[in-house]
């Protein structure tokens, strides 16, 4: 292959990730006008459902979001008044708390958490080889981004205390357990960082 044509496959392969992307701010926003709920609110609400205590804090999720802290307040206090989330006061420093999901908001996070079912749904259609190589490659793209100071990678493996890797093995020593590709997490509830 010509350095050209890798050229030509690269923009490619850039402009189809630029159109997944928009997939997802579409399929968002069209939870949005069912539910009264912006983007990052409904991603507010998805990432405290799955996220230990500690996390979820508007800090914590500043950080994860890439927004400023007042940006997350603005929509914390507007999910907090549509009765979405509660706020628990921390013990020890009375400045800060933690957000949990309120009953209402437990409800509506069900109803929002399949926003990207169509998009499950067609990866369900690809060969588990496929899928493994494109992980590997989504992995490494994420890893590429988090080294050039783009992104922070956040919970997963590569990052994570537990995990090492050699000869392209990949082992976790918090389970004791070598892992394939497909075992590798992009998001882990144990994840601790190094």
């Amino acid at each position: 292959m010509k350095a050209s044509d890798n050229s030509s496959i690269d923009k490619q392969i850039l402009f189809a990730l630029e159109r997944i992307s928009e997939a997802f701010k579409v399929l968002l926003l069209e939870q949005g006008k069912k539910t009264g709920l912006s983007p990052i609110q409904i991603q507010i609400l998805l990432f405290i459902a799955s996220q230990r205590p500690e996390r979820c804090r508007v800090s914590y999720l500043a950080e994860e979001f890439s927004l400023t802290k007042a940006t997350i307040s603005d929509s914390v206090k507007v999910l907090i008044q549509k009765g979405l989330l509660v706020k628990y006061p921390d013990p020890i420093d009375t400045r800060s708390f933690s957000l949990s999901l309120s009953d209402a908001g437990k409800e509506i996070t069900n109803r929002v958490s399949s926003f990207n079912g169509v998009i499950k749904n067609l990866l369900g259609n690809i060969a588990t080889d496929d899928k493994n190589t494109f992980y590997s490659i989504l992995t490494q793209l994420i890893q590429g981004l988090n080294q050039k100071g783009v992104i922070s990678i956040k919970r997963n493996c590569v990052s994570c205390r537990f995990y090492s890797s050699e000869d392209g093995q990949h082992y976790c020593s918090l389970i004791r357990s070598q892992l394939r590709t497909d075992e590798l997490r992009a998001d882990c509830g144990e994840h601790e960082i190094r």
